[in-house]
């Protein structure tokens, strides 16, 4: 049973989205180290100490983007692998969203901020989308053990679909990184072939 919220409550969410809006849209411009919670209150159209009462400090407010964008890509991860999606869609979903927002991309996959420590649960997040990878491996046939696999240990199958799937992360966010950073530029090639190259490489048909 669903308990209907107080107006209060409602417009405490509102404002802890506008709030958060004001914050993209500061780490856009100027990126996450810049972020200022006064510059937002002044935007939202209150003081700094009433804005703490909303987000108690600027890791409070950094950790729920963080937060936002592993549960945007996992969801959207898990939305395409639920509708069928192989390795390659999958793979092609992550750029699709990180093309959509690269600042939100680079607020989980770039440089930390300085100071700053994502609690727990956010990897327990970013964890979803490495299960769901997992997962889509396992329907590829089997490769042979290599080196690597035999040091993650455990079923020489399970290790090598381990294996795979962390190439799969790693190759995927270094091409991506480097696309969504201008690293391309000039080089007189389309980054979505490269791209779509790694990732057949990375299942087998490169």
């Amino acid at each position: 049973m669903t308990t209907a919220r107080t107006p209060r409550e409602r417009y405490r969410e509102q404002m802890r989205a506008e709030i958060k809006q004001h914050a993209r849209d500061q780490i856009a411009s100027s990126g996450a180290t810049s972020l200022s919670l006064n510059a937002i209150a002044k935007r939202v159209g209150m003081s700094g100490p009433a804005l703490y009462r909303y987000f108690a400090s600027r890791d409070e407010l950094i950790t729920e983007l963080v937060r936002d964008a592993y549960r945007g890509l996992a969801d959207a991860v898990r939305a395409a692998f639920d509708s069928g999606a192989d390795v390659a869609g999958l793979a092609h979903t992550v750029r699709d969203w990180a093309l959509r927002d690269p600042h939100r991309y680079f607020l989980i996959y770039g440089t930390p901020v300085p100071g700053y420590h994502a609690p727990p649960d956010t990897t327990a997040i970013s964890d979803e989308i490495m299960t769901v990878l997992l997962a889509a491996y396992e329907r590829l046939p089997v490769r042979a053990v290599t080196p690597f696999a035999e040091h993650l240990g455990g079923a020489p199958e399970s290790a090598v679909v381990r294996h795979r799937a962390l190439s799969f992360w790693t190759r995927v966010h270094g091409v991506l990184s480097l696309e969504l950073a201008g690293h391309f530029a000039g080089m007189d090639f389309d980054p979505a072939l490269l791209f779509d190259a790694e990732v057949r490489t990375l299942i087998g048909e490169g």
